[in-house]
């Protein structure tokens, strides 16, 4: 197989990328300059949430698997793209937006809840995104999905009324990315999605380099 179409969906990591409220903002400064050490290095400050990233199930769950107790197959796979552009500010995807994709989904699906909502990232409506309802991660997790992304800054709902897809999601020992860009990009059926984490022992989430590869 050759790639006939590699998509980008990393949010770069800077000093103003949008985080969630309270967590660390990136930092990123030089630590040795070719002027002065005749080489470059710089340090990174950031937390483990920090742009396109990926929460294990111990960022919920205090029993839950850490970072690297999830198999790396749970970062890869056949991608499913759920359309769920068009919605208002803190409005939910609902089983009627979902409904026509999940008898399609099977154990292994990658689900990329599409809402649209990269496009405001850096603006003050990025942190007043769409979330996705329980009833549909009940639904997708009873296909045996234990992946799921979104293009916005949390999964559940904005204003932090609840957390109920991170219960759901994590307490099943599935893992949630956020802060995904370019799915409107994935134009071609049955991407294949690649989100590797760092490698963190013990830890609870990590950035990632997420791409969506077209085979041809």
């Amino acid at each position: 197989m050759i790639i006939q179409k590699l998509i980008d969906l990393t949010m770069p990591i800077t000093a103003q990328t949008p985080v969630y409220p309270g967590d660390p903002k990136p930092k990123i400064e030089p630590a040795a300059t070719f002027a002065q050490d005749g080489y470059h290095v710089s340090r990174l400050v950031l937390g483990s949430h920090s742009g396109t990233h990926v929460d294990a199930p111990f960022h919920f769950c205090e029993h839950g698997w850490r970072l690297d107790d999830v198999p790396l197959t749970y970062f890869l796979g056949r991608g499913a793209v759920i359309n769920a552009t068009g919605k208002a500010e803190g409005e939910a995807v609902t089983m009627a937006d979902a409904a026509p994709y999940i008898p399609k989904l099977s154990p292994g699906t990658i689900v990329l809840f599409h809402t649209g909502w990269s496009q405001y990232a850096g603006t003050k409506r990025y942190f007043s995104h769409p979330y996705v309802a329980p009833e549909v991660i009940e639904a997708m997790l009873g296909r045996g999905v234990r992946t799921f992304f979104i293009d916005a800054l949390n999964i559940d709902p904005p204003d932090g009324s609840s957390f109920h897809a991170h219960e759901l999601i994590l307490g099943a020992n599935g893992v949630i990315g956020e802060n995904f860009v370019n799915f409107e990009r994935i134009d071609f059926d049955d991407p294949y999605i690649i989100a590797l984490p760092l490698s963190l022992p013990g830890c609870d989430g990590s950035p990632v380099r997420a791409v969506a590869v077209q085979w041809a």
